[in-house]
């Protein structure tokens, strides 16, 4: 559901905006920020990193897990994804798919506009049916 910039203030919105503005998006100046809540409290930020082989950039949710897991944690609590668009920013599928691997089905996930419009999710809303490694028992 959409929140007015009225409503309070998501307590991850200032990290993901404060680490949007490092985002490297020279070709489709499209900057975004993720902010992570790790089991243990600390929060954890990315921003996307492109690279003129499009295909070889790195999303901002991405940079954000990639972060927790280098610090040696891999269970996040919540996630806020923030960029500069007229309806808040959707995970890329890939991100989907990073989302899930490192939280549970309800895990919140805001995501946002820099107007200050906000949606709430979950990752089990974002990517229903997910593959997880049950899908590999007989393997």
């Amino acid at each position: 559901m959409p929140a007015s910039d009225t409503d309070t203030i998501h307590p991850l919105r200032a990290a993901a905006a404060t680490v949007r503005q490092n985002a490297h998006a020279p070709y489709s100046n499209f900057k975004v920020g993720a902010a992570i809540r790790a089991r243990s409290g600390t929060v954890y930020v990315g921003c996307n990193v492109e690279n003129v082989a499009y295909p070889e950039g790195t999303c901002a949710e991405a940079g954000a897990i990639a972060a927790m897991v280098a610090a040696g944690e891999t269970e996040l609590l919540e996630a806020y994804v923030i960029a500069d668009c007229p309806n808040p920013v959707p995970p890329c599928g890939g991100c989907r798919q990073k989302l899930k691997e490192f939280g549970a089905a309800e895990v919140a996930v805001t995501l946002a506009t820099t107007d200050g419009v906000e949606m709430q999710t979950t990752i089990g809303d974002l990517l229903p049916g997910a593959f997880d490694a049950g899908h590999m028992e007989r393997s």
